[in-house]
Protein backbone atom coordinates (compact mmCIF):
# COMPACT_ATOMS: atom_id res chain seq x y z
CA UNK A 1 0.00 0.00 0.00
CA UNK A 2 1.18 3.49 -0.88
CA UNK A 3 1.75 6.09 1.86
CA UNK A 4 0.38 8.85 2.35
CA UNK A 5 2.37 12.61 2.52
CA UNK A 6 1.20 16.11 3.58
CA UNK A 7 3.36 18.92 1.72
CA UNK A 8 2.94 22.28 3.18
CA UNK A 9 4.92 25.01 2.05
CA UNK A 10 4.23 28.60 3.46
CA UNK A 11 5.04 31.51 1.07
CA UNK A 12 4.33 34.43 3.83
CA UNK A 13 3.90 34.40 7.37
CA UNK A 14 2.78 37.42 8.77
CA UNK A 15 2.74 36.36 12.39
CA UNK A 16 5.01 33.68 13.43
CA UNK A 17 3.89 33.38 17.12
CA UNK A 18 -0.16 32.72 15.82
CA UNK A 19 1.69 30.26 13.72
CA UNK A 20 3.16 28.41 16.83
CA UNK A 21 -0.22 28.83 18.28
CA UNK A 22 -1.86 26.17 15.45
CA UNK A 23 1.28 23.98 15.53
CA UNK A 24 0.57 23.15 19.59
CA UNK A 25 -2.69 21.90 19.02
CA UNK A 26 -1.80 20.60 15.16
CA UNK A 27 1.41 18.72 16.02
CA UNK A 28 -0.62 15.60 18.66
CA UNK A 29 -3.90 16.11 15.72
CA UNK A 30 -1.10 15.12 13.05
CA UNK A 31 0.23 12.21 15.60
CA UNK A 32 -3.15 10.44 16.71
CA UNK A 33 -3.55 10.20 13.07
CA UNK A 34 -0.69 8.47 12.91
CA UNK A 35 1.70 11.79 11.37
CA UNK A 36 5.29 11.31 11.20
CA UNK A 37 6.79 14.82 10.75
CA UNK A 38 9.34 14.25 8.18
CA UNK A 39 11.05 17.86 7.71
CA UNK A 40 9.89 21.16 9.28
CA UNK A 41 11.25 24.67 8.49
CA UNK A 42 15.10 23.82 8.52
CA UNK A 43 17.00 24.67 5.48
CA UNK A 44 16.28 24.79 1.48
CA UNK A 45 18.24 25.17 -1.63
CA UNK A 46 15.92 25.92 -4.35
CA UNK A 47 16.59 25.26 -7.96
CA UNK A 48 14.90 26.14 -11.21
CA UNK A 49 11.61 27.59 -10.36
CA UNK A 50 11.87 27.20 -6.51
CA UNK A 51 11.32 29.88 -3.87
CA UNK A 52 13.16 29.18 -0.47
CA UNK A 53 9.98 28.94 1.47
CA UNK A 54 8.66 27.14 4.92
CA UNK A 55 8.24 23.40 3.92
CA UNK A 56 6.35 21.28 6.08
CA UNK A 57 6.64 17.15 4.95
CA UNK A 58 4.26 14.47 6.84
CA UNK A 59 4.04 11.07 6.02
CA UNK A 60 1.62 8.96 7.01
CA UNK A 61 0.63 4.95 6.48
CA UNK A 62 -1.28 5.16 3.41
CA UNK A 63 -3.04 8.26 1.49
CA UNK A 64 -6.31 7.21 3.39
CA UNK A 65 -4.74 8.06 6.36
CA UNK A 66 -3.85 10.85 5.62
CA UNK A 67 -7.00 12.26 4.18
CA UNK A 68 -8.73 11.06 7.60
CA UNK A 69 -6.11 13.01 9.49
CA UNK A 70 -6.87 16.12 7.73
CA UNK A 71 -10.64 15.70 8.28
CA UNK A 72 -10.44 14.64 11.53
CA UNK A 73 -12.13 16.73 14.43
CA UNK A 74 -8.95 17.44 16.42
CA UNK A 75 -7.42 18.39 13.10
CA UNK A 76 -10.16 20.73 12.37
CA UNK A 77 -9.42 22.45 15.27
CA UNK A 78 -5.83 23.36 14.55
CA UNK A 79 -6.67 24.54 11.43
CA UNK A 80 -9.19 27.20 12.81
CA UNK A 81 -5.84 28.95 14.92
CA UNK A 82 -4.33 28.79 11.75
CA UNK A 83 -3.93 33.17 11.49
CA UNK A 84 -5.09 35.02 8.78
CA UNK A 85 -1.17 36.39 8.02
CA UNK A 86 -0.31 32.98 7.16
CA UNK A 87 -0.41 31.85 3.41
CA UNK A 88 -0.35 28.03 2.80
CA UNK A 89 0.46 25.67 -0.12
CA UNK A 90 -1.28 22.43 1.31
CA UNK A 91 -1.57 19.25 -0.50
CA UNK A 92 -2.22 16.06 0.35
CA UNK A 93 -0.41 13.21 -2.39
CA UNK A 94 -0.17 9.46 -2.50
CA UNK A 95 3.16 7.92 -2.22
CA UNK A 96 4.69 5.49 -5.16
CA UNK A 97 4.13 1.80 -3.85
Amino acid sequence: MAKGYWVSVYPAIADPERLTAYDKLARPAVQAGGGRTLARGGRVVAHEAGITQRVVLIEFDSFEQAVAAYESKEYQKALVALPDGVERDFRIIEGID
